[in-house]
């Protein structure tokens, strides 16, 4: 009999609870409200059409064919010249989506046990990233404007055990919706830059604003004593696993080998496809009508929340772009032990507890808003909503 004999990072490796809520919401008739899916209405699928032809029209073989690890030059002369600083494209990997990003930052930052600093709550995907290197993962004391500077400074360490790096979500962070002011953004980066410790600044979201842009981004702030991601899975699509990573010299050497030790490069055809379509100035027309669908579903489920929550002591954020709210439940609901009643009743969401890094609040959830109708939303928080009055009861 073959022996298996796994490593011990290996342990530390666990199934995503977001992916396998989202096969239990292929049931029939299941309204989700869990993964944290783009509306497959914003895919600009007609213009990846055209740009498809056009590269290999214009030159298919080497779009076709093994490519620079550093990615597509025009695409990261793109990916430097929007970005709102002084960025050269040298500066700039492509990655095969942002998630690689975090993976690549955690092999060349962490070591087993490494202190590594995180917000309450942060992003599940993330943790995932992070976990093989076995890092001590510590959770920052946070409010509805991201993490306390204050508590960054008591659990920053020192010594052998000074954190190694602060991941951070500024704009409408996953899971909560939160983005961080112009004040807290400052503040943060200055409390960092005294320390001496390096951020990482992971920005999928900051393009989905509704109102009004959100301030300049903490690497603006301090080029040289942050690592920027970013993602153009949520302006244009998923599927095509493209992100960017922008790094100071001081890393960029070290992340383009772990690059290339992963996957050598991102699909060659997906980057010349995205830099023929954004060439042009396309997501100059294209992101504002994301952030308008967005934005009405989003009032969709907040006056269904409104509706049906009324009588329940139940709070949520109130997002200023992004794709989720947060919310937390009357005391005594555990949201874990909740789910299969709500999906009973058709509904799915996520359980807020997957989403810290220690010390869980097992009354909070995740309510995704835009891939339902606003329809659809309106039907799962009223199902959501006897649910919780069920759960109640039940006490």
């Amino acid at each position: 009999m073959t022996n298996w004999t796994l490593a011990k990072r290996a342990a530390s490796m666990n199934p995503s609870v977001i992916r396998e809520i989202l096969k239990v919401t292929e049931k029939p008739g299941i309204i989700s409200l869990a993964g944290g899916l783009p509306s497959p209405k914003t895919f600009p699928i007609a213009a990846f059409k055209e740009a498809a032809d056009k590269v290999l029209l214009q030159d298919g073989a080497s779009a076709l064919q093994y490519a620079a690890s550093e990615g597509y030059a025009p695409l990261r002369e793109f990916v430097a010249q929007q970005l709102p600083w002084d960025v050269s494209p040298d500066q700039v990997l492509i990655t095969t989506g942002s998630q690689q990003g975090l993976d690549l930052m955690g092999k060349i930052l962490l070591d087993e046990g490494s202190r590594l600093l995180v917000e309450t709550p942060t992003y599940l995907g993330a943790l995932q990233a992070f976990s093989p290197q076995q890092p001590q993962v510590v959770g920052v004391d946070s409010d509805d404007q991201g993490v306390i500077p204050d508590d960054l400074v008591r659990k920053a360490g020192e010594g052998a055990d000074k954190a190694r790096m602060v991941y951070l979500l500024p704009n409408f962070q996953n899971p909560t919706g939160r983005s961080m002011d112009d004040a807290r953004r400052q503040a943060v980066v200055d409390r960092l830059a005294t320390l001496g410790i390096p951020f990482l600044e992971d920005n999928p979201y900051g393009d989905l604003w509704y109102d009004q842009a959100p301030p300049a981004p903490l690497t603006a702030r301090n080029p040289e004593g942050g690592v920027y991601l970013g993602s153009f899975s949520k302006v244009l699509a998923p599927g095509l696993r493209l992100g960017y990573v922008v790094a100071p010299k001081a890393v960029y050497t070290k992340l383009l080998q772990a690059k290339q030790a992963a996957d050598l490069h991102t699909p060659t055809f997906n980057q010349r496809m995205v830099a023929e379509v954004v060439q042009s100035g396309f997501l100059d027309q294209h992101v504002p009508t994301i952030r308008t669908l967005y934005k009405k579903q989003r009032d969709a489920m907040l006056a269904a929340l409104a509706e049906h929550f009324a009588d329940l002591d139940v709070q949520w954020t109130t997002p200023t772009g992004g794709m989720f709210l947060w919310l937390r439940m009357p005391e005594g609901i555990d949201t874990v032990a909740m789910l299969p009643a709500a999906v009973e009743r058709n509904v799915a969401y996520v359980p807020g507890s997957a989403f810290y890094a220690s010390q869980p609040d097992n009354r909070t959830m995740r309510l995704s808003y835009v891939t339902a109708s606003e329809e659809q939303i309106h039907i799962a928080i009223r199902a959501l909503a006897d649910t919780v009055r069920a759960a109640l009861a039940a006490r």
